[in-house]
């Protein structure tokens, strides 16, 4: 079976930083393309229990930008051939100022940078920001919703940027979604500038991910690999060792499955 493009989302700092790293590990080892961080955010507006529940312990375990930052840099060393994107919230990108926080990024070697709650044509010059850093610079990628009104998806899509991430359905991540003509139509007109579309939410397996993999450049996951990591956490309170690496083969297995092996 032909190999289905993976971006597999990771919180930061969630078990804690060796649970991280070996769930990164074994996202890499089940055939992730790409690996999608999220920096822990105190209100995850757009994320489903799991995930919201994963950025809550991974703050209050004192998780901190800074440490995320070299969470990313550990990745980018051990995995060099793995693009890292980073996915925030808009209040982390206005608090340094979109310049300031897209050169911090790009230092850290960051391929992507998702802000769901940021608006495409209302980003606080976030865009501009990574275009004036020049060759290797993350890039801004925009967010799409099936609620949004054609004529905005038509002039979203028209922007060509790089990549671009399509929520698969509206509400929050963690839910089942299914695949159907409306949601292939919508694709398509994501996909109509030439953007590479990342498309998400709510892809759970192999069978969700092969329906989708034909529309989109990459196949998005995240809860998924959050309660993978929750399960094995949980099976191994007083074995860090142990814990860890139930959690690379727990994660890996997930991965495979969306991915095909």
């Amino acid at each position: 079976m032909k190999h289905i493009p993976l971006m597999a989302h990771l919180v930061a700092g969630y078990p804690d930083a060796s649970g991280c790293r070996a769930a990164a590990r074994g996202l890499v080892e089940g055939g992730a393309t790409y690996l999608e961080v999220q920096i822990p955010f105190s209100d995850p507006s757009a994320d489903g229990p799991a995930i919201r529940v994963a950025c809550s312990l991974a703050l209050e375990r004192g998780c901190s930008v800074a440490d995320s930052l070299t969470f990313i840099r550990d990745l980018r060393r051990d995995y060099p051939g793995i693009p890292v994107f980073v996915m925030v919230y808009a209040s982390l990108v206005a608090t340094p100022g979109a310049t300031g926080f897209a050169a911090t990024m790009h230092a850290a070697g960051v391929r992507g940078l998702i802000v769901p709650d940021l608006p495409f044509d209302s980003d606080e010059g976030l865009a501009e920001a990574c275009l004036a850093l020049g060759k290797d610079a993350p890039f801004s990628v925009p967010v799409a919703a099936p609620s949004m009104r054609p004529e905005r998806l038509r002039e979203m899509a028209a922007l060509s940027r790089p990549y671009l991430y399509a929520a698969l359905r509206s509400g929050i991540t963690g839910s089942h979604t299914d695949i159907g003509d409306d949601t292939r139509a919508f694709l398509a007109e994501c996909a109509s500038g030439g953007s590479k579309v990342l498309g998400g939410f709510g892809i759970r397996t192999g069978l969700q991910a092969k329906a989708v993999a034909p529309h989109v450049h990459a196949v998005v996951a995240g809860s998924v690999f959050v309660e993978a990591i929750s399960a094995a956490a949980a099976a191994h309170p007083n074995d860090r060792t142990g814990r860890d690496e139930a959690i690379r083969r727990a994660v890996r297995e997930r991965a495979v499955d969306i991915t095909g092996g």
